[in-house]
């Protein structure tokens, strides 16, 4: 297995998805191109030895993929359905157990496991802090984080990358102006 090439790893399991997709030097990179970059994103979310990166399971996850980024970068209506169309394939069954009340998701095919988390991952984060879903403020970026910060006023997906950037821009164009 190759080295997670992604600039921004860490991000709530459903943000992390969307983050499968970032800029390089202008160009959009996809980590999910095929079962190697989804077993490279399964190990970076502790979910390889739960589901087998394989074709059908790309497929639902580039489907959760697809769903979230309309949910997330455009009107909530517009994602709704197709993250629906995704929760459809799992479901939650409670569970009793020596540590008291829990939870077990279950799908009908394991294939959808994946894409069921990321999808459920984020009814998680709406439910949590809406506000707090972001996109990174770079007009060249097209990654997404979860504000963590204590006052909820973070930007950028990096402050040594893109912050770091629109602060160069800034600077420089003071400079030329001046």
């Amino acid at each position: 297995m190759s080295a997670d090439p992604r600039p921004l790893t860490g991000e709530p399991l459903a943000l992390d998805l969307l983050n499968t997709r970032w800029m390089r030097d202008g160009e959009l990179q996809d980590l999910l191109t095929g079962t190697d970059g989804l077993t490279v994103w399964l190990t970076a979310n502790g979910l390889q030895d739960r589901f087998t990166a394989d074709a059908a399971t790309l497929r639902h996850t580039l489907r959760a993929r697809d769903a979230l980024a309309n949910a997330v970068d455009g009107p909530l209506e517009r994602g709704a359905g197709a993250v629906d169309a995704v929760l459809a394939h799992g479901r939650i069954r409670p569970t009793l157990g020596a540590g008291g009340p829990g939870e077990h998701p279950e799908f009908a095919d394991p294939a959808w496991g994946p894409a069921w988390l990321a999808a459920r991952d984020y009814l998680h984060l709406l439910a949590t802090a809406p506000d707090r879903i972001r996109s990174c403020a770079h007009e060249a970026c097209v990654l997404h984080f979860f504000d963590t910060s204590r006052n909820g006023t973070r930007r950028w997906c990096s402050m040594a990358v893109c912050g770091n950037r629109a602060k160069a821009s800034r600077h420089y164009a003071r400079g030329k102006d001046a």
